[in-house]
């Protein structure tokens, strides 16, 4: 395929189309390099619209990690909104990337970075529209080779059938050695096609190809193995971990949208990995072991950052930041440092037993101060022991009183429904924690205007959690619990208009859960809806529960299978799950003994302080966890100009 910029019959589009800025590029630290130049050229796609893909973290650090290397380049695309979608298909412009409106369908490799299961018909679009054959076994030696990576692609089996191999764990030094394989095959006359490539990555026992994989299926459904079906080719694939990370300090050059996007701010990632051991988890689980970046490292970050970048707030990135052994300094050093710039600084979210209020102080000193968000995720005291999330309604009400004496007016708790062993009365008590909030708010404020907004997520079992084997609650009777909680908060007359309620019905629950959780037969609802117009599923006004459960039962009986059996069905021990040969590092007899001890409501401590449990990460990668501790300040201290 012809690699000239799309952009002159893109550029008659634009008129017509919701937000064009999106997809004109030239973004400042875009890169675009010499097409001839190169010999091994990258498409990397989040599978979601400009605004949602551009800050996503992941794609930003291969773009860069790629593009530093010499002879490779590395260009982005996105999901099309479906007006430009339309007008593409009429006037025949292929997907193209946003730095130089290339045709994707024209590099090497085109890489889809998954952090949720509901892009999987974003991504048949894209392929769709750059002339890719959808499924895997129709490409010839011209195509891209097609790679998933990211947390959903830790069971890839769904997309088995429209991906060409996928990737799990981190990514930088993964995108490097693929580079190398695929740059050895091109420059020896590309010998044995598509095939051998795939083969050459299958071998290393790092790339899962999963057309060199057979599944057998036992006359109940359930998976019999899996199997390789070809000499060489590894009976497990394995995840890749990056162990120090002041080694990749990316990216340097952070991107800046020309429109707007959903993060406005330059993010550091100050460490990966998570022991804390909530059972729900997947991301804690799957990014063991824990590695922290160094606070100079992290200082270093953070001044390159804002200096190519101009933002005016730094994120300070992980699955649980105030965690870092170091955080107090970091975000002292950060707030002294960056007085008169007035920079800000931002946690995702804060763990309830880790807020402390001269924390909060230092994150707020340079920017505004806007609401705290604390996840207790279970309502009940029970509860949480199951989920293994170790805070108790005391230290909520001790955290808050803290925050709402400190001069804070709103916090915001994060609650999951349908969690395993789950009652109407754990749900309830959800009301109960709101209305003592409110009223401990009150007291220790001496003001009325407290307020407190309880948000809900449905609960989804994921791949490599302890939680793997666990039923999930129906739509029905998810809606039916948050219905009466619901009805609880609004008959409360003295506190309950101090209460929001956000809230997610059941229905995108189970359609990620029947991706999250699903095997091969899957990619049959997945390819059903996107020829029925399914789009953008993890956009509320575009997502179609009618759509998914249409296709399922079209597509389903036909393997002797049905929406509940991936979804409401609890698994047993003996069962063999889709993503068994995928070595997250977890040993699975270790993952069912802490799925037997939440059924006992048996709380288990963080490894990072106490003794090993033997999870299985640590001897495989002859680590332990990595902890910064280096007694370092944040130097200079003095004002950076």
């Amino acid at each position: 395929m012809s690699a000239e910029s799309v952009f002159p019959q893109l550029e008659a589009l634009l008129p017509h189309v919701q937000k064009p800025i999106q997809y004109v590029g030239g973004e400042l630290n875009s890169t675009v390099k010499p097409w001839d130049e190169c010999d091994v050229r990258w498409a990397l796609m989040y599978p979601d619209a400009y605004e949602v893909g551009l800050p996503n973290q992941g794609v930003m650090i291969l773009y860069e990690v790629l593009n530093e290397r010499q002879g490779v380049l590395a260009e982005r695309t996105y999901s099309v909104w479906p007006d430009l979608e339309a007008l593409m298909r009429e006037h025949k412009v292929p997907q193209f990337t946003v730095d130089s409106h290339r045709p994707v369908g024209a590099f090497d490799v085109f890489g889809l970075s998954f952090s949720t299961e509901l892009g999987y018909t974003n991504m048949l679009t894209a392929l769709d529209l750059a002339g890719i054959p959808l499924e895997a076994e129709d490409r010839t030696v011209d195509d891209p080779i097609v790679l998933a990576g990211g947390h959903a692609a830790f069971n890839p089996e769904p997309i088995a059938e429209f991906i060409d191999c996928a990737v799990i764990g981190d990514g930088e030094q993964a995108v490097l050695e693929i580079t190398e394989i695929v740059r050895a095959w091109k420059a020896e006359g590309r010998p044995g096609g598509r095939e051998e490539v795939l083969f050459r990555l299958a071998k290393t026992g790092g790339v899962y190809v999963p057309r060199f994989y057979d599944v057998e299926y036992l006359p109940d459904g359930r998976i019999g193995r899996v199997v390789p079906n070809k000499s060489g080719v590894p009976w497990r694939v394995s995840k890749h971990t990056v162990m120090d990370l002041d080694e990749w300090p990316y990216p340097k050059q952070p991107l800046v949208p020309l429109a707007e996007t959903v993060h406005e701010r330059m993010s550091v990632e100050i460490f990966r990995g998570c022991t804390r051991g909530c059972r729900f988890c997947q991301a804690g689980m799957i990014t063991r072991p824990v590695r922290e970046r160094s606070i100079t490292g992290i200082g270093e970050m953070v001044e390159k950052g804002l200096k190519a970048t101009g933002f005016e707030e730094v994120g300070l990135l992980s699955l649980s930041s105030a965690d870092h052994s170091e955080i107090g300094e970091i975000a002292k050093g950060l707030a002294d440092r960056y007085t008169e710039d007035k920079i800000g600084l931002s946690l995702p979210s804060t763990r309830v037993d880790a807020f402390n209020v001269d924390l909060a102080n230092e994150l707020t000193r340079n920017g505004r101060r806007s609401g705290l968000t604390f996840a207790p995720e279970g309502g009940s005291e029970r509860l949480r022991k199951v989920i293994n999330k170790m805070v108790s309604e005391e230290d909520l009400i001790r955290t808050v009183s803290t925050a709402y004496g400190n001069g804070w007016r709103q916090v915001k708790l994060y609650f999951m429904c349908g969690l395993p062993t789950e009652t109407d009365e754990d749900v309830l008590q959800i009301a109960d924690m709101a209305v003592k909030v409110i009223a401990k708010g009150r007291e220790v404020s001496g003001q009325n205007d407290i307020r407190c907004t309880v948000s809900i997520g449905g609960f989804v079992p994921k791949p490599h959690t302890p939680f793997q084997w666990a039923p999930q609650l129906s739509a029905e009777e998810t809606d039916a619990r948050l219905k009466k909680l619901r009805d609880k908060i609004r008959d409360d007359k003295k506190y309950g208009r101090s209460i929001g309620f956000r809230y997610h019905d059941g229905k995108p629950g189970i359609v990620e859960g029947l991706l999250s959780r699903g095997d091969r037969r899957i990619g049959s609802v997945i390819r059903a809806v996107y020829e029925a117009g399914g789009r953008f599923d993890g956009w509320r006004e575009h997502f179609s529960y009618d759509l998914w459960m249409k296709s399922a039962e079209k597509t389903l009986p036909d393997f002797g299978v049905d929406v509940d059996w991936y979804t409401t069905r609890e698994r047993t021990y003996e069962e063999v799950l889709p993503w068994d040969h995928l070595d997250s590092g977890l040993d699975k007899d270790w993952l069912w003994e802490d799925w037997q001890d939440s059924l006992d409501e048996t709380e288990v401590e963080d490894c990072r302080w106490t003794p090993c449990f033997d999870c299985g990460v640590c001897p495989q990668f002859d680590t332990w966890p990595q902890l910064s501790e280096s007694g370092k300040k944040l130097l200079p201290l003095s004002v950076v100009k």
